[in-house]
């Protein structure tokens, strides 16, 4: 997984950060010393459409000063020259080669909403990736808290990571589950996520927002995707948080994204193909479980989406959107439509011509 600088000269490496134009690429030298190479993307790529993405393993070669970038280049960079084939990719963040999905919340400071954690939870299921939840700030609670939590998620599926950045418990286990992986770090806002790369990273200093006193919500303190490297191996991706993601998939798939459904499913099969386990009958997944409340409830967001998006695409087959001078936007008809077109003076004039030529023709045609 880590770059390494290959006998033939070659130079591999991973794509640890994105910036304009330059590429961060991570190298390790056979003696295990590590070498951050500043890079550009040849122009072959660039025309072929290759998108260079985060967590890439890409081949480096070196620029000279004859090189095109030679100004780049008096600064000891290099030019990717191929990016390797990719394991996953995911849209956001935009990422390749992920292995896992750690998702972070907190027990207390913000308290955990399960309505929240079980959407993060689904849209993380929804990529197909491994999950590790964390669970932080366990000293802000008492061992009762923490066990039902325990139990509770693992009637869901899950089993929990508790730590404490503060009080520096758990992060040995946490450690094991990330050692040698690409893992990709998400939660909401003020759950401790930078704090916990900064303990699991030393010396890597990242920006720390406090939590609202009011709202009791955190401020995003990541800007952009960056892969860091773990002490013992493996790279973690610190993305840019997001309170709400966004639930995009086929209504009929969503069922398969909570852990206790799948079992059911796996288990037993409903009566119908098409079934959405809502009020179909002889329903394998339909029942008295936790979360099914939850299942309903993003089911019928994501089949509202559909409908809007069908309805949108319906509107802009047959109309067009056109501005007005006024700053107002409205939709007209669009003239591809023989029914809104209307005849050109050229098509005017030769109807009028056949015309001429009918009627005058039946004159002679009489005489």
């Amino acid at each position: 997984m880590e770059g390494t600088i290959d006998r033939s000269g070659e130079l591999l490496g991973t794509v640890v950060a994105v910036q304009a134009n330059f590429y961060q690429v991570r190298l390790t030298a056979e003696e295990g010393e590590e070498i951050l190479l500043l890079c550009t993307r040849r122009a072959r790529l660039k025309k072929i459409g290759q998108k260079v993405m985060v967590g890439d393993r890409v081949v480096v070669v070196e620029v000279d000063d004859r090189d095109k970038q030679g100004a780049i280049a008096k600064r000891g960079a290099g030019a990717i020259a191929r990016v390797l084939e990719r394991q996953s990719e995911l849209e956001r963040p935009p990422i390749a080669n992920v292995e896992q999905i750690l998702l972070v919340f907190s027990l207390a400071e913000p308290g955990l909403d399960p309505w929240q954690l079980s959407r993060f939870l689904v849209k993380a299921e929804s990529t197909g990736l491994k999950i590790c939840l964390c669970l932080n700030k366990v000293d802000l609670v008492g061992a009762e808290v923490e066990g039902e939590w325990r139990d509770r998620l693992q009637k869901w599926g899950y089993h929990p990571v508790f730590v404490s950045v503060l009080a520096d418990n758990g992060l040995e286990e946490l450690n094991e589950l990330l050692r040698g992986k690409i893992t990709v770090l998400a939660g909401a806002s003020g759950v401790g996520k930078s704090s916990l790369v900064d303990r699991l990273i030393p010396h890597l200093n990242l920006r720390i927002g406090r939590v609202s006193g009011k709202l009791q919500k955190g401020r995003h303190t990541t800007r952009h995707v960056e892969l860091f490297s773990l002490p013992d191996g493996g790279f973690l991706a610190d993305s840019p948080g997001f309170n709400q993601p966004d639930l995009i998939c086929e209504p009929a798939n969503v069922a398969w994204y909570f852990p206790e459904a799948k079992a059911k499913l796996e288990r037993d099969n409903c009566q119908f193909a098409n079934c959405l386990h809502r009020e179909e009958p002889y329903c394998a997944v339909r029942g008295d479980w936790e979360r099914y409340e939850h299942y309903l409830c993003f089911l019928g967001e994501i089949i509202k989406k559909q409908e809007i998006l069908q309805q949108r695409a319906d509107v802009e087959s047959s109309l067009k959107l056109k501005s007005k001078g006024t700053g107002k936007e409205e939709y007209e008809p669009k003239l591809a439509s023989k029914k809104y077109r209307r005849p050109s003076r050229r098509g005017d004039k030769q109807i009028l011509q056949d015309r001429l030529r009918i009627q005058g023709w039946e004159e002679l045609t009489e005489e």
